[in-house]
């Protein structure tokens, strides 16, 4: 029975294609089906539409934008997703390069190490009624759709927490607190770590320090003003009316991202920030 991989490529990265069609042809040597839903043409590789996917596991040649999409296909199928980097370190891809030649063993073997990452579940109420729902790796957001800041009131296990006027609200995982919310002034977490990121943005308020909340916690925003939008992850965006409330739990399943190579978090942190460790005498 032949195994299946699936590809997502960033498709304005000449090198990422053909980074791509190298690991195809050694994996297509061994037996193998590859698919890709990106907008790009690779040989004897099939394009296909997400919800047609059916792979073992999720390659993704690109940054950390590039391997959101890709966890778009691995969460629905519950498989593993391995980043590629490029050149630009992230902190979901391989720290160090690995040979198109180390990947296409990994994959063949099933020798790649797999670590969990918790993900975000959001529903938005409206009138009684679920209007929308979804998940998110990184984080969800919550923001104003116009010139004037949003109004938020915020409650955590069915008790209030505050009201602020402000720009907008991040909830992000431990994965997404490197991200947005590192941007806006949040904690970094190291992804072991089971907890959410609450973050209020440029709030108007004595009190709007970034919060590292339960993740069996019940996360409620009402919304109080008259525009606001939501997004998860960039990827799905949802126009918000006053009176909507957007539920935030923790997610029942996970992300799996695999590495040729086991790397600890502080490794990365070090590489992308290249933080100063010069004269270190650890072995």
């Amino acid at each position: 029975m032949s195994r299946t991989v699936h590809l997502v490529v960033i498709p304005t990265r000449k090198e990422a294609q053909v980074a791509a069609g190298e690991l195809a042809a050694l994996l297509i040597a061994q037996g193998f089906s590859i698919t890709t839903s990106s907008d790009v043409s690779i040989s004897n590789v099939a394009n296909l539409s997400i919800d047609d996917v059916k792979a073992e596991a999720v390659i993704v040649f690109g940054g950390d934008g590039t391997i959101l999409r890709g966890a778009e296909v691995a969460h629905a199928l519950n498989i593993p997703l391995m980043g590629v980097n490029l050149g630009h370190v992230g902190f979901m891809a391989e720290v160090e390069r690995p040979s198109i030649a180390q990947i296409a063993d990994s994959i063949l073997s099933k020798s790649y190490s797999v670590e969990e990452r918790i993900a975000l579940r959001y529903a938005v109420q409206r009138g009684g009624l679920n209007v929308s729902e979804g998940w998110a790796l990184n984080e969800v957001t919550i923001e104003r759709d116009g010139t004037t800041m949003v109004e938020l009131f915020v409650q955590i296990d069915d008790r209030p927490l505050s009201r602020w006027g402000c720009d907008g609200l991040i909830c992000a995982t431990p994965t997404g607190s490197t991200a947005y919310a590192f941007s806006a002034g949040g904690p970094v977490l190291w992804p072991e770590i089971d907890a959410l990121v609450l973050l209020p943005i440029s709030a108007h308020a004595l009190f709007s320090r970034p919060m590292v909340v339960s993740p069996k916690s019940k996360i409620v925003c009402e919304i109080e003003s008259s525009d606001a939008l939501l997004s998860a992850d960039a990827l799905r965006k949802f126009s918000l009316q006053r009176g909507d409330r957007v539920l935030m739990t923790r997610d029942s399943s996970v992300v799996k991202l695999a590495h040729v190579k086991p790397t600890l978090f502080t490794d990365r942190l070090v590489a992308k920030f290249k933080l100063p460790v010069e004269g270190w005498r650890g072995e």
